[in-house]
């Protein structure tokens, strides 16, 4: 069922977005070469956390690509670069809130008949149960 909603702009993120092409082991391999870039304790804990993220993404066979604020991988300083170089995209992401109707009683269940509708139009990645990652066309088009 269609539900009745709008979509709230909440603002624009500069993402580095994961190829296609996922496995457990490439998160592996890529903890690997990216642990070069860490040289203390904080940064190799921070390294972890981004690698438990894209295993846990990885796992849950998500619709939605993976993707992180360059912001949050900073750290890494020249192992963006790395990234880069192994086809991961800088691509400009849109945070976006899902509004109910106003006539709408906003359930566990009726975000999800949103989410459903959405899928066939939009490429998108739950954040919050009524917040959403929007992506450029250019990511999915071929």
């Amino acid at each position: 069922m269609v539900e009745n909603f709008g979509i709230k702009f909440i603002r624009k993120e500069t993402h580095l977005a994961l190829p296609t092409v996922t496995s457990i082991r490439l998160a592996q391999n890529l903890y690997d070469i990216l642990f070069q870039y860490v040289i203390n304790e904080e940064k190799e804990s921070k390294l972890q956390e981004f690698i438990a993220l894209l295993e846990s993404h990885i796992k849950s066979k998500a619709d939605g690509p993976f993707s992180i604020p360059i912001s949050e991988i900073s750290f890494l300083e020249d192992g963006l670069e790395e990234l880069k170089l192994l086809n991961w995209m800088e691509v400009s992401v849109w945070i976006a809130e899902i509004i109910p109707d106003t006539d709408v009683d906003a359930s566990l269940e009726y975000y999800e008949n949103v989410f459903s509708s959405l899928s066939d139009y939009v490429k998108y990645k739950k954040i919050s149960d009524n917040r959403i990652l929007l992506y450029p066309y250019s990511l999915i088009s071929y």
